[in-house]
């Protein structure tokens, strides 16, 4: 009998693994709906659906591996990472899904959370409070008008397989929907700036690298609570404060 692997787990969502299949519990249905019909819609390759039984979506295991995570060394050759950029590039031309994702907030709302969390940060003495000023003005950037596109929502490394120097897949949709495309690469690239080249090389076309830092930036700020409270460590090198702290 295949052993259970946790790949992920916190107290949202958790993902198994058994054998080539991998279990998706959510007790959010809407995040499971968000995520089949992303899969459906998404010129890229994407994991076979197996079968859906709430609250487990069961899916088939892609062929290949991960270009690496957030924090470890990134694997693959500069072609690989092209081909991710080239695959990327294909989804943010396609034609919009039917609602906004992640990466879609307005600009509004966006700064808001923002400013909340930059609060919380220093009220609960998470970060020091000249690292989150500075942080918080490189974010600034991100906070301006763009053109809506497909966008995966949470397109972190680890979300992103490759056999050699071809994309086998992207998995994880549940945050998909219009937004930022530049949230996306930024997403993509976080903590591995030495591959930015190879995926811009692939994506094919210029883009405003200031606002890709300003989104390192925010994206960071976000995240550091949350990843705290839910067992991640984002102080572990390479990982979100030390991306905060290379931008200031």
């Amino acid at each position: 009998m295949d052993e259970v692997e946790v790949v992920a787990a916190h107290s949202e969502r958790a993902t198994l693994r058994v054998g080539d299949v991998f279990l998706k519990v959510d007790a959010d249905q809407a995040r499971i709906d968000v995520e089949l019909e992303a899969m459906s819609l998404a010129p890229v390759p994407t994991p076979e659906v197996l079968w859906r039984k709430p609250p487990v979506l069961a899916i088939a295991a892609l062929p290949g591996t991960t270009l690496g995570r957030l924090g470890g060394p990134s694997t693959g050759s500069s072609a690989a990472w092209a081909a991710a950029g080239a695959a990327i590039r294909k989804l943010h031309d396609a034609p919009l899904p039917p609602r906004p994702g992640r990466a879609g907030r307005s600009i509004v709302a966006l700064a808001a959370e923002l400013d909340d969390e930059c609060e919380l940060l220093v009220t609960n003495g998470l970060l020091p409070a000249d690292l989150v000023t500075r942080s918080r003005r490189v974010a600034e950037a991100a906070l301006r008008p763009w053109t809506p596109a497909f966008t995966h929502g949470d397109l972190q490394i680890a979300h992103v397989f490759v056999d050699g120097d071809e994309v086998t897949g992207i998995i994880d949709w549940s945050e998909a929907g219009q937004g930022d495309p530049l949230y996306d690469l930024a997403t993509f690239t976080l903590g591995h700036e030495e591959h930015l080249d190879d995926v811009l090389a692939g994506y094919g076309t210029d883009i405003d690298l200031d606002v890709l830092h300003a989104w390192w930036s925010l994206r960071s700020l976000l995240a550091v609570r949350w990843l705290t409270e839910h067992g991640f460590d984002p102080f572990a090198p390479g990982c979100e404060v030390d991306v905060l702290r290379s931008l200031v």
